[in-house]
C-alpha cells in the first residue's frame, strides 16, 4: 500500500492495535490536526508496514534477506551519515574505496601493483547495475577504437526479465 498515492481507498488509517492515545482515526494523506506522542506514530507506521512481505521469505528477487547482527548495527550506526560528503566523512570514504580495491582484486581487474581501482559505492542494484552497463559500454567503446572499429552501435543482450 503507498501511502502517497491518493485513490479511491479510505481516507484514514484505523489502527485496531494502537496504543490509548490513539482514539481518532490519522488521516492517510494530509497531516492531523492534533499532534501525537512518538511511540504512537511510531505504533501506527509499524503497524501498517507489517502488511509488508517478509523479507527473509523472499526468494524470488535478488535481495538481501538476513544479515549478520552486526551488519545491522553498522548500518544503524551510519544511517545518519551522507556518504555524498566526502570532505565531512572522510573515513567513510577511504572504507569505500578500500572496498572497491577488494572487490577489482576479486575480479582481476586490469590495474598496477600499486594502482588504486576506479569505482563507487553505489546504494541499490540498479544504480550498480547501471554504472557497470556504461563502464561496460565505454570499456567496448575504447576496444574498438583500438581496432578501428566503430563504437555508435553497441548490441547488449538481456533477458526479457531485466527490469
Amino acid at each position: 500500500m503507498v501511502l502517497a498515492t491518493n485513490s479511491d481507498s479510505e481516507e484514514h488509517l484505523h489502527s485496531t492495535f494502537a496504543s490509548r492515545y490513539v482514539r481518532a482515526v490519522v488521516p492517510r494523506f494530509t497531516m492531523p490536526n492534533n499532534s501525537m506522542p512518538k511511540d504512537a506514530a511510531y505504533q501506527v507506521i509499524s503497524d501498517e508496514l507489517m502488511l509488508d512481505g517478509n523479507p527473509r521469505l523472499n526468494l524470488a528477487s535478488f535481495v538481501t534477506t538476513w544479515m549478520e547482527p552486526e551488519c545491522d548495527k553498522l548500518i544503524h550506526e551510519s544511517v545518519n551519515k551522507n556518504y555524498v560528503d566526502m570532505d565531512e566523512y572522510p573515513v567513510t570514504t577511504e572504507l569505500q574505496n578500500r572496498c572497491v580495491n577488494m572487490i577489482a582484486n576479486l575480479f582481476h581487474a586490469p590495474m598496477g601493483e600499486e594502482e588504486a581501482a576506479i569505482g563507487c559505492g553505489t546504494v541499490g542494484s540498479s544504480e550498480a547495475i547501471m554504472l557497470a552497463g556504461l563502464a561496460f559500454k565505454r570499456k567496448w567503446q575504447q576496444r574498438r577504437r583500438a581496432q578501428g572499429l566503430p563504437t555508435d552501435n553497441p548490441n547488449i543482450v538481456t533477458g526479457a526479465n531485466v527490469q
